[in-house]
């Protein structure tokens, strides 16, 4: 009996150590409707308000929220009808984008601490860089990189594959991703100036402008050359 005490408590206490700190966060903007849920309440937040790892963060129609992880030198940029969760449970994550669009800015930092945004398909590690990404309801998701680069880490795809600056990408659980040229005028918030950024109305009655979609008429997805489409890594 005394042998079995002993065990549970060195069990318990392996599993204490293990658990991760939580994150702080911050909310520095909030527009309209924007819901922070955990497993005991929901509640809508305004500017300032706080939250921590493991929460829901939803925004409504119209409506937008910028998030600050003060740790790890990051903010979010959250669009209309996403839904994230906070750091997500994944060693290393410190944000899980389920659906929707956001906008990820990150500081350059030194050390090797990990900063990483989980989507459906893959992992996407970074350093110092600024991003979009927009992940439809079934899972598909699309990357747009404006500084910087990003190393989308796949289970379809064992090699290093880095999207950089001006490059566009596109993955999901089943396909794994692929780079090509982003749309001249591309912008965070998905839409595109000019030409390009003309709304195109698709079967569902989506609009790529809206949600960041690649429009029509754009070439096939290629890799990058160099490493097996995966290019340089990024440097410190």
């Amino acid at each position: 009996m005394k042998r079995f005490a002993a065990c549970l408590f060195v069990l318990c206490a392996t599993s204490w150590a293990q658990q991760p700190e939580p994150i702080s966060y911050r909310f520095d903007d909030v527009k309209r409707t924007v819901t922070v849920a955990n497993a005991k309440e929901k509640r809508r937040v305004d500017k300032g308000a706080a939250a921590v790892s493991g929460e829901k963060v939803e925004t409504g129609w119209f409506s937008y929220a910028l998030i600050g992880a003060d740790h790890y030198r990051a903010k979010f940029e959250v669009y209309g009808s996403t839904a994230v969760v906070l750091a997500g449970g994944t060693p290393g994550v410190i944000l899980s984008v389920e659906r929707g669009r956001i906008h990820a800015i990150f500081d350059k930092i030194t050390g090797n601490e990990p900063r990483i945004v989980k989507t459906p398909g893959a992992l996407l590690a970074v350093r110092g860089t600024q991003y979009s990404i927009n992940v439809e309801t079934s899972g598909a998701t699309t990357l747009d990189v404006f500084e910087g680069t990003v190393e989308v880490q796949s289970p379809l795809r064992p090699d290093p594959f880095f999207v950089h600056a001006g490059q566009e990408s596109s993955f999901s659980r089943r396909e794994p991703p692929m780079s090509r040229e982003m749309p001249k005028g591309r912008t965070p918030d998905g839409r595109t100036r000019g030409e390009e950024g003309q709304r195109q109305q698709t079967p569902d009655g989506a609009h790529h402008g809206d949600h960041g979609g690649p429009g029509a008429g754009q070439p096939p997805m290629q890799p990058p050359p160099g490493q097996g489409g995966g290019g340089k890594p990024p440097h410190p």
